[in-house]
């Protein structure tokens, strides 16, 4: 059986993938490695909470002992590494916690990794020759775009906030152990995910939320800002392919081929709403949309270009963005107005 340590499995896409790579996997076990900050939410791993190949660890990645005794005690020889402070406009405001859990918690994980598989430089434990340490990065250390171009594999780093730098640092001190001591590393940079369990803070949820409460949907600047959008589930196929057939020190970008503008997805979403829940004053959605000061460097236009986990490993979105979108706010509705005796979340 492999042992998986899995970080951040009670978050957004960690806790999508989680399930998906035990049902895809039967000779896995999974610890989930979470500290359940305001980002992490274990009702997202409800449907785990009995399963015989799953543990979960309340701890932090920045806390190197605790890594070191359940690298020792659970025997982990893979890492699929997702925990990480993710939200931009956060990084402005508090970068500290950012540096700290994206870059020191990177350096503990696979540092701690690197002596617990290996014997020196490019010689591996006999126990852990198929040891791998997977890191999940972003597509915003490639900096922004204009309004033509991808990012590539190869695109030079340019990360513009906090958020993006210290995720570039963290992909970096990945790609230097592949480099200086020959570990078995792969490293996916994605672009932007929507789907289930994402936490309220982000676009996509915060356009549904504020909509069936009633109040004024924000959009930064003119809502002309694009993003490739690449829906959740999608994402976990990927990254587990990469995870078992992905070559030893590659990147792979993923990404939906899905360049929506933010006025674009305030839209679709309030239409949508319109015939799924409508409005008991029978007016459409939209007319909540409303525009606010734009968050400082704010980045025009990301947008991956996926010709190389296409190519090289067979993947492909099964989702474009308007059917993805709707599986999304079905389960938002059901989880905002169908629950709880159809009173929707306090926040606002």
């Amino acid at each position: 059986m492999a042992n998986i340590l899995v970080t951040g499995g009670a978050g957004f896409i960690g806790s999508n993938f989680i399930p998906y790579f035990l049902e895809s996997n039967p000779e896995a076990n999974i610890v989930n490695l979470d500290a359940l900050t305001y980002a992490g939410n274990l009702e997202n791993l409800s449907e785990l909470e009995n399963h015989p190949r799953y543990t979960f660890i309340k701890g932090d990645i920045c806390d190197r002992a605790l890594i070191e005794r359940i690298f020792d005690v659970h025997n982990i020889d893979g890492v699929i590494h997702f925990a990480a402070e993710s939200h931009v406009d956060n990084s402005i405001t508090n970068p500290d916690a950012f540096m700290q859990t994206n870059i020191i918690g990177t350096f503990n994980l696979i540092d701690v990794a690197k002596k617990q598989w290996m014997v020196g430089p490019g010689v591996y434990k006999e126990a852990y020759q198929k040891a791998r340490f997977h890191h999940v990065s972003t597509d915003e250390v490639y900096g922004t775009l204009g309004e033509t171009g991808l990012f590539s594999e190869a695109t030079p780093y340019a990360p513009n906030s906090p958020y993006s730098a210290s995720k570039a640092s963290s992909d970096f001190i990945v790609r230097s152990y592949h480099h200086t001591y020959g570990m078995n590393v792969v490293t996916t940079n994605c672009s932007n995910n929507y789907g289930p369990k994402q936490h309220d803070e982000k676009l996509i949820p915060t356009i549904i939320r504020k909509a069936l409460n009633e109040e004024a949907i924000p959009i930064y600047g003119d809502g002309t800002n694009i993003r490739d959008w690449l829906y959740v589930l999608d994402h976990c196929k990927g990254i587990a392919l990469v995870y078992d057939k992905g070559v030893t020190g590659e990147t792979y970008n993923i990404g939906g081929r899905n360049e929506r503008n933010n006025l674009y997805i305030a839209e679709t979403v309030c239409k949508l709403l319109d015939g799924k829940h409508a409005r008991e004053n029978g007016k459409s959605y939209t007319e909540l949309i409303s525009f606010v000061k734009d968050r400082a460097g704010h980045d025009f236009r990301y947008a991956i270009d996926a010709d190389k986990i296409e190519g090289d490993l067979g993947w492909k979105a099964d989702e474009n963005f308007e059917t993805g979108i709707d599986k999304t706010i079905d389960w938002y509705i059901d989880r905002f107005v169908n629950t709880e005796n159809k009173t929707l979340t306090p926040k606002s």
